[in-house]
């Protein structure tokens, strides 16, 4: 049946057809509706676990179970699931066992652009990369059989571009192998006189990988019709942009396996060649073995190893046609992020800029207090380290910055990497001040479950881990809760838990206010008879409210009647409907 998919709905069908049961991720944007998608299918159990490292050492379970299991995550997500994937490298598998990882490029949801393919490479695992929904559909499938061929976990890179974009595929029916558990220890317990074992194991199977690739036809050769001495290296979301630029100018080299590369199907591309270009994204990794052959190309002279390709940058460059002419992105006006109205965080970080606190941030929806007019976070680095830092930087300034210094992290956050670093507090003892923003679910990826929430991937009860009691079992004897609409609770609060010398955590609770199941208030109104038009409510930053000839006007449609902009009114000029 043909179908038009989302590439991550493609990849999701692919796993289903391959004959996956068990699918364990952590959600991140672009890799999340991967496993959203999957969980559609009753015949995969699906799960979200608390992190990465997690959720890969899960899925190796499964896979020495006999059963074919999967892992997906964002980029920045296999940096926390590498310790696992290096030594899988070693130890093979029993069943396929596939890791989607979903490369970022021009960040738009990301705190970096890594590439993805030097994990694959320093780890010794093979790569493939779809370029549209159908080769992500196939390729997820053939993922299973290289796995089980070579006895290796393979890696699926997607990106913003290809998990994001629709296209059609053909969909076929679902096999199920199985395969049967047996005892092997020097296959699977890797302390070092077995590690030693398998490490040359490891390097013959790259070696393997590398030739079957040569006549592969995931690899493919298209000869230009104007140009065909001018000779195009590329892959994935890049060999669209190629093809949409210059159509069947050129000749175009697409691999389909980006780690180990066919070194002899490149040396015969290039023969005779005039010229020799790789198109790629973020940084020059098929340039770089290309060169490594012997073989004069350019690449990164021409494409910048920074954000996005498109289009219109490939035909300016290949084509020497204006990109300016080419952009469909011409005069349209930029739209920053914002928190939405009624977000449950937006009172806590007004409260911690007008107290003056300097804020150790992380990585959700909370990173946007650090953007105008909140302004409120001093340093966001990655899951969890707003909790290790706050120790660090108090550790070392002492009195100078233990009152007037919080670290801010999200419930599901905590749970992925803020518990060892609260451990540490409690533990090597710093007078720190930890705040988890508890807004009931995983906002920052599109409301996904996590292990505070009571409930499981699929909705179903599930267990629930009890913030407050879990921070005092780590050794915090004061554990305050307080309800981010309430700025004169906020406000006290935080003063009394940053004056005193002792550890504290704060949860500021509140659901996300885009939750289906969160009843709002009506809508405020502001009585223009009494409004002054100090702008004291545009403090906040809510993008329901608006200055319109000189005095407030909110808008009815997005307000939730939160009345944090009330609260902040100097002459009471904004209340409910009459």
């Amino acid at each position: 049946m043909r179908q038009l998919m989302l590439g991550n709905k493609a990849a999701a069908r692919g796993l289903y057809e391959a004959g996956c049961s068990f699918i364990s991720s952590y959600p991140g944007t672009p890799s999340t509706e991967i496993t959203e998608e999957a969980a559609k299918y009753p015949e995969i159990y699906c799960e979200w676990a608390p992190n990465e490292k997690v959720a890969l050492e899960a899925a190796f379970g499964a896979s020495l179970a006999g059963t074919r299991s999967f892992c997906g995550m964002k980029h920045v997500g296999l940096n926390v699931a590498a310790d696992p994937l290096y030594t899988l490298s070693y130890t093979g598998v029993n069943a396929g066992l596939v890791i989607a990882v979903a490369d970022d490029p021009g960040m738009h949801s990301s705190q970096n652009e890594q590439d993805s393919r030097h994990h694959a490479r320093a780890s010794k695992v093979p790569m493939l990369e779809p370029a549209d929904s159908a080769e992500a559909l196939r390729f997820a499938k053939l993922a299973f059989e290289l796995s089980e061929r070579f006895d290796t976990p393979v890696l699926l890179r997607m990106c913003t571009r290809v998990s994001h974009c629709q296209s059609v595929v053909e969909t076929g029916d679902r096999t199920l192998p199985v395969k049967e558990y047996k005892k092997d220890p020097k296959k699977y317990v890797m302390m070092p006189g077995y590690a030693k074992l398998r490490h040359p194991v490891v390097e013959e199977r790259t070696k393997k990988i590398a030739a079957w690739s040569e006549s592969s036809d995931v690899n493919t050769v298209e000869i230009g019709t104007q140009r065909p001495e001018v000779r195009i290296i590329t892959s994935g979301t890049s060999y669209q942009y190629v093809k949409e630029a210059c159509g069947d100018t050129f000749s175009v080299l697409k691999l389909g396996l980006v780690w180990p590369l066919p070194d002899s199907l490149i040396r015969s591309f290039v023969r005779d060649a005039q010229s020799v270009i790789v198109v790629e994204e973020l940084d020059g990794f098929i340039e770089e073995h290309v060169r490594s052959l012997g073989i004069q190309c350019v690449g990164k002279e021409l494409f910048p190893p920074v954000g996005e390709l498109s289009q219109s940058v490939v035909a300016a460059k290949l084509l020497f046609k204006s990109a300016e002419t080419l952009s469909v992105y011409e005069n349209i006006p930029a739209r920053p992020p914002v928190m939405c109205a009624g977000c449950p965080h937006r009172g806590l970080f007004y409260t911690l800029k007008s107290i003056g606190c300097t804020v150790l941030g992380d990585i959700g929806c909370y990173t946007l207090g650090a953007t105008a007019p909140l302004a409120a976070v001093d340093s966001v680095l990655c899951m969890g380290a707003s909790v290790s830092s706050i120790h660090g930087f108090n550790k070392v300034l002492g009195e100078k910055s233990e009152h007037n210094t919080v670290a801010v992290i999200g419930d599901s956050t905590f749970m992925h990497s803020g518990m060892t670093g609260l451990a540490n507090i409690a533990y090597n003892q710093t007078n720190s001040t930890v705040i988890i923003l508890d807004n009931s679910i995983t906002g920052m990826t599109g409301h996904q479950q996590n292990p505070t929430t009571g409930f499981n991937l699929r909705g179903d009860p599930a267990g629930k881990i009890d913030l407050e009691a879990l921070c005092r079992a780590m050794g915090f004897e004061r554990v305050r809760v307080i309800d981010p609409y309430d700025l004169e609770q906020c406000d006290r609060v935080i003063r009394e838990e940053l004056a005193v010398s002792a550890p504290s955590v704060i949860i500021s609770r509140r659901p996300c206010a885009l939750l289906k199941y969160v009843k709002h208030k009506p809508a405020l109104r502001v009585d223009h008879d009494m409004c002054i038009g100090c702008e004291s409510c545009m403090a906040v930053g809510c993008p329901a409210i608006s200055i319109r000839d000189g005095q407030a006007v909110i808008d009815a449609n997005q307000c939730v009647g939160c009345s944090l902009c009330s609260q902040l009114c100097p002459v009471g000029a904004i209340g409910g409907e009459e």
